[in-house]
């Protein structure tokens, strides 16, 4: 016995917990997003939901105030990979400010939502199209989608105070509260991201993954483009894609 719990049966392993809903959304589309018509075609997972990680954004804006989410990451990474785990993904965008320490810890990979999402951006925005990103306050501070972004040769902008505010309302005191949905809080930050010259829209923070699929944006994206707003490219799905591809398995067409 190597200490697996399930050897060589193919697991992928899930940071969960980082938040919570987003966690249940990932594993929810993971299913929709697998082309296959039996249980044993769909992707065997391993997920820890670990609500208690310490919060990524107060650490990073206030990094001796707050405890460290890197080693508790990195923990839950070890415990995936001695349980059988072939590859790790993190559905969170803020977390992956620590996918340095989480990787220094494991021998396996770890899939990035942010590469992942980046690529979709700059396809979705075209050529010499800019992007803007909603994320977290930690996220937008660590310049996560900025530097990847960059890396591409793709124009960003970031929202205003009042547009952050606005983003930080949705997924701080909505979503990650259980509340309900303020949809015109949301499109009147698009709005304003569109008058500013966006093209296509990151949206960088799971949380708000969880608006775009339950709010009936995901089904409306393409319409809505088509009316002057910009593409939504959602972190999550770029994600569950990437996912899709690294355990071989078929993506289900539309998705």
């Amino acid at each position: 016995m190597d200490g697996k719990v399930f050897p060589g049966e193919g697991f992928v392993g899930v940071l969960g917990g980082v938040g919570p809903a987003a966690t249940a959304l990932f594993m929810d589309l993971l299913v929709r997003a697998t082309d296959s018509d039996t249980d044993q075609g769909h992707i065997n997972a391993l997920v820890t939901q670990h609500a208690g990680v310490p919060d990524r954004t107060a650490h990073i804006l206030n990094p001796a105030g707050s405890a460290d989410p890197g080693p508790v990451l990195a923990a839950d990474a070890r415990f995936l990979e001695q349980a059988g785990a072939e590859f790790l993904v993190l559905p969170c965008n803020t977390a992956h400010h620590y996918s340095e320490a989480i990787e220094s810890g494991v021998g396996i990979e770890l899939v990035s939502i942010v590469a992942a999402t980046a690529e979709a951006a700059r396809e979705a925005a075209g050529p010499g199209g800019k992007v803007a990103i909603f994320a977290t306050e930690g996220n937008i501070n660590a310049g996560v989608y900025q530097d990847a972004l960059d890396s591409l040769g793709v124009g960003h902008l970031v929202p205003d105070a009042a547009t952050q505010a606005a983003v930080n309302e949705l997924i701080y005191d909505q979503v990650k509260a259980g509340r309900p949905v303020d949809n015109e809080l949301f499109l009147s930050a698009l709005r304003t991201v569109s008058g500013q010259g966006a093209d296509a829209v990151i949206l960088g923070c799971t949380e708000l993954s969880v608006i775009y699929d339950r709010e009936g944006y995901r089904a409306e994206n393409l319409a809505r483009a088509a009316r002057g707003l910009p593409f939504l490219v959602d972190s999550l799905s770029a994600l569950v894609r990437a996912t899709v591809a690294r355990a071989g398995k078929p993506l289900r067409p539309g998705f």
